[in-house]
């Protein structure tokens, strides 16, 4: 795996559609790119096509519905945004047929020098391309849900959304990341979901915020919001309490998915 080197990382992205990553000008990443924490740039993809029609699609052979994306556009995209060398890359397709993008995918790629983006259209890319890239880059075919979009294009914003605000300096409290629904690493949230969170007013619409909050007990503060993300875990995902590691869950957590009325996993996760 690559690290991240000193200087931002750079990201390219090919698509038939620029306009559409408008909004990576705004917001975190907006100004995480005038800071010069992030270089994105959008690429064209008819820019490399030599017909008069400038076209990047063809038939499928073997016959079927739809349009494939030609892999003689895409190679000589990906050679052009790579330039004479490829140490540090990495090609993300976005496709339904791919890994599930996942929390630990965005931190992995957050360390990557250089992240090429190929947006496939139509019944996809052929699959060509990413076998000859293959030859030079890591290239990884990434899912973000089982669904299917028109498009790889808000595929990729979801990801570089993700991916950007863990790079150091992006978000304004580097805490936050850790604390987030399936925060990385071993802190208290990780594979878990972010339980409620409040602010002022303290009482609204006759509702209060939990008094422990108040407290200024900051244990017993992480110990109910460690119990708040194990109750919301249970009840809208329980396959990620069901995958917890061994020797994750102390006897106050378990308690709690008692409590829930979640089968709690065996006694060797206790500790």
């Amino acid at each position: 795996m690559a690290v991240r080197r000193a200087e931002a990382v750079k990201v390219d992205i090919i698509t038939i559609f620029p306009e559409y990553f408008g909004p990576l000008r705004v917001s975190l990443l907006g100004k995480a790119a005038e800071r010069g924490l992030i270089e994105v740039a959008v690429h064209d993809l008819r820019t490399w096509a030599h017909d008069v029609h400038r076209s990047v699609d063809d038939t499928p052979f073997g016959g079927g519905p739809g349009m494939v994306m030609s892999p003689v556009a895409w190679g000589e995209a990906l050679d052009a945004v790579m330039g004479s060398g490829s140490h540090g890359t990495r090609l993300v397709v976005p496709t339904p047929a791919g890994i599930p993008f996942r929390q630990e995918t965005a931190a992995t790629y957050s360390r990557m020098a250089h992240l090429v983006f190929a947006c496939g259209r139509y019944e996809g890319i052929d699959a060509r391309f990413a076998d000859d890239a293959r030859t030079r880059v890591s290239v990884d075919e990434v899912s973000v849900g089982d669904y299917v979009l028109s498009g790889g294009e808000p595929a990729v914003l979801v990801m570089i959304d993700a991916i950007g605000r863990l790079l150091p300096g992006v978000l304004g409290n580097a805490a936050s990341a850790p604390d987030d629904s399936f925060g990385g690493g071993a802190g208290p949230m990780a594979s878990l979901l972010e339980g409620p969170v409040f602010t002022r007013p303290r009482v609204w619409r006759g509702r209060e915020v939990p008094a422990v909050l108040l407290s200024g007990d900051h244990a017993a503060i992480a110990r109910w919001r460690r119990d708040e993300a194990l109750r919301r875990t249970a009840a809208l995902r329980p396959d990620l309490v069901t995958a917890l590691p061994s020797g994750t869950l102390d006897r106050r957590d378990r308690q709690v998915l008692t409590e829930a009325g979640f089968p709690v996993p065996g006694e060797d996760m206790a500790h």
